[in-house]
């Protein structure tokens, strides 16, 4: 197995439709956290920002990572969310260990 992986995921909903973001989060959030090798799967919202969410993920390796972007639910969240995603979303990968 390989080292655990973090990202962070940028996430900018259409005007006004923040809500349906979290919505979609709160129906996923408990099945993806349930997953094997998830570590922390957790959507915030950007302070004074309705539209715009920080998702922050840490898998246990890159493999489970893989088989979690390759589920039905993630299948079907990542059909979904251009209803009411504004593009798609920024993932930032983030070196394993911190740097200082």
């Amino acid at each position: 197995m390989s080292q655990p992986i973090q990202l962070v995921i940028l996430i900018t909903t259409l005007p006004g439709r923040g809500r349906e973001q979290i919505a979609a989060f709160e129906r996923l959030a408990p099945i993806v956290r349930a997953e094997p090798g998830c570590l922390q799967y957790d959507l915030h919202q950007v302070s004074g920002e309705p539209d715009r969410f920080v998702l922050i993920e840490r898998w246990s390796s890159k493999e489970t990572l893989a088989a979690h972007d390759a589920t039905p639910h993630m299948i079907e969240a990542d059909a979904a969310s251009p209803t009411f995603r504004a593009g798609p979303a920024e993932v930032i990968r983030l070196v394993a260990e911190p740097l200082a």
